[in-house]
């Protein structure tokens, strides 16, 4: 039975980038996790950034399998909405490497971190702008600019969740929920 080194290494590289975050991953250690010689990763990898983008890769892969889990094309699109952001922010939080990165961010600022948390953020901002133009196409939303609407739905979901928690009691997720719906779908002008 044939080896799959490059998995070994990716399945390595994951590991040392989610113990030791971008800057403290290095070639030798990858090559000492994976016990392959650090030249069997330059076959397949030419330097770190190139491996660590691999990883980013399959990680917003997993981050989309999670997503597509729970959307349910019968559910209205703020139920779906809701769930989805729910499902991406439990994956974030107990993601050994998106842990990690955020950390190298806040602690050092390496700007490969800052890159993978950024590639997280789109991801998610695109995920949600095709479920948006689905909802518009469907008249379950007003016409918008959907990649806009995606990252102020993220970004408002990400203040309800993470900011608010900063200084004031956290908010329980269905208290969340009634609140995304309450800005995004009811709006504040009266009736």
């Amino acid at each position: 039975m044939s080896i799959d080194r490059r998995r070994l290494i990716i399945d390595a590289a994951a590991k040392s980038f989610a113990l030791f975050g971008y800057k403290g991953t290095t070639m030798d250690q990858v090559a000492k996790i994976a016990n392959v010689g650090k030249g069997t990763i330059y076959t397949f990898f030419s330097n770190k950034e190139e491996l660590f983008q691999e990883i980013m890769n399959r990680l917003i892969g997993e981050m989309k399998r999670v997503a597509e889990e729970v959307v349910d094309p019968g559910r209205k699109f703020f139920d779906n909405l809701n769930l989805v952001l729910d499902q991406l922010l439990d994956f974030r939080e107990e993601h050994e490497l998106a842990i990690k990165l955020s950390q190298e961010v806040k602690e050092i600022g390496t700007q490969m971190a800052q890159d993978g948390i950024y590639q997280i953020e789109k991801a998610v901002v695109g995920y949600i702008q095709q479920q948006v133009q689905a909802a518009v196409d469907k008249g379950e939303i007003k016409p918008c600019d959907p990649k806009m609407t995606a990252f102020v739905m993220l970004k408002l979901f990400m203040a309800l969740t993470a900011d608010w928690k900063k200084s004031h009691p956290p908010l329980d997720k269905t208290r969340v929920a009634e609140l995304l719906r309450f800005y995004l779908q009811e709006g504040l002008a009266p009736d």
